[in-house]
């Protein structure tokens, strides 16, 4: 059987069993087995355990349960709740102040955190309400929590950006770093937006009398003070990495022991809280680690069949130009989202076919995977299947969907403006991990 027929058999049972419903991990599972015993017989078995224990025990993959594990003791230790209230009192008397605030505290998170849906769970829960219950409009509302939401898988430390860098074997230090000035562009074209709006239309927004918790300035130092702990956690774990005095998993654990002295300052530590937290990481990372495994057994099972190879001669064959290219590749993973194919799940199948081409076409790897993590990203907030959508709807369930896909719309077309001025300007990617390179 020629390659191209085994690489669309694989595929379309993959997709088959991921539209069925059927997890992730089972699906990757399902197909490697098949694949396997089709290839190599029961002697590939051995491959097959020796490819699990060799990706389960990757240094670089030790970062990833604790990014999840700091997120979540931050979660629980009362940090956001200070964080919320101080960038309260920061932004002071504006119109609009809830939308500013709810951007302004997402990207604050993502540098904390990393999970998108888990913010706009949060914003969902805490901030919506009480945004709608001022008199703040319905759908900017929605869309501001949504797009602040989309920030954190892009700021670093992010557990996406671990995994992408670790399949394709780039440096993860430079990948996280490589976020931090698309996500600083991208919070202020979203503050942009929304200042247009409230020009154009005062009444998205109540009048400064109305909006009763609205603060003055006096208290600014004291918010400042209130902020230092955990702006210092986002020293420890992004900080270090840019001195070159730590590697991410080094940072991360470092952040780890933050986090648990900030929820002891805030008298929030506990055994139970603890055992909550590492229950709640073990669970999770669990299951990426799995898919993370079965994700490595495609990609050589790809190799195998010369699949990877094949399609890299056959896109050099056809002499496309590196912007068409580039173009196809990015739109790829979007309209893949577009048909309900999970972001993890579509890293795991395009990046070892992407390997090659990129390659062969010289983009650089930092710069094309940033754009990659951008363009995965704004799924989870695009009509019909975000996953960042429902997190949104199962935090506010009494506003309707087709509400929620209006409000996504405008901050999705933005996200893809500034994804063509990161291609018009690569340097908006690349300048920070090129520090880091100098630096060391």
């Amino acid at each position: 059987m020629s390659w191209l027929v085994l690489l669309s058999t694989g595929i379309v049972m993959l997709f088959a069993l991921l539209l069925a419903g059927v997890p992730i991990f089972v699906s990757f599972l399902v197909l490697n087995v098949v694949g396997i015993f089709y290839l190599l017989g029961s002697a590939g078995f051995g491959m097959f355990a020796n490819s699990i224990f060799t990706t389960g025990t990757l240094n670089a993959l030790a970062a990833v349960p604790l990014f999840i594990l700091m997120g979540d003791i931050l979660f629980r230790s009362g940090a956001i709740e200070v964080l919320l209230d101080s960038m309260d009192r920061l932004i002071g008397r504006i119109r609009g102040r809830q939308y500013v605030l709810c951007i302004l505290l997402s990207a604050v998170l993502g540098a904390l955190s990393g999970a998108a849906m888990a913010v706009a769970g949060l914003l969902g829960r805490s901030l919506f309400p009480s945004m709608l219950k001022r008199g703040y409009d319905k759908h900017l509302s929605a869309g501001a929590i949504l797009a602040g939401a989309s920030l954190d898988p892009i700021i670093p430390p992010s557990v996406l950006a671990v995994l992408i860098a670790t399949i394709a074997q780039i440096s993860t230090g430079k990948l996280l770093l490589a976020g931090i000035v698309p996500g600083v562009l991208l919070t202020l074209l979203f503050l942009a937006y929304v200042f247009i709006r409230l020009r154009i239309n005062p009444s998205l927004a109540p009048p400064l009398d109305l909006d009763e918790q609205a603060r003055s300035g006096a208290s600014i130092p004291l918010a400042l003070l209130r902020m230092l702990p955990s702006l210092f956690i986002f020293f420890l774990v992004m900080g270090l990495v840019v001195l070159g005095v730590a590697t991410p998993t080094e940072a991360a654990a470092t952040g780890v022991i933050g986090s648990v002295m900030l929820a002891i300052g805030y008298r929030k530590f506990s055994l139970a809280m603890m055992r909550e937290s590492l229950a709640s990481s073990v669970s999770v990372t669990s299951l990426l680690l799995l898919v993370m495994c079965c994700a490595v057994i495609f990609s050589q099972l790809l190799a195998l069949t010369g699949a990877a190879s094949r399609l890299a001669e056959i896109v050099v064959a056809m002499q496309l130009s590196p912007t068409v290219m580039l173009a196809a590749l990015l739109a790829l993973p979007f309209l893949l989202e577009l048909l309900c194919l999970e972001s993890t799940a579509l890293m795991f199948i395009l990046i070892p076919v992407y390997q090659p081409l990129l390659k062969v076409y010289g983009f650089d790897e930092i710069w094309f995977y940033t754009l990659f993590l951008v363009v995965i990203t704004v799924g989870g907030i695009t009509p019909p299947f975000g996953y960042t959508l429902f997190a949104l709807k199962a935090a506010a369930p009494q506003v309707p969907m087709n509400d929620l896909f209006k409000a996504s719309w405008p901050f999705t077309w933005i996200i893809l403006g500034g994804l063509v001025l990161m291609v018009i300007f690569p340097s908006i990617v690349t300048f920070v991990p090129e520090l880091m390179s100098q630096g060391r």
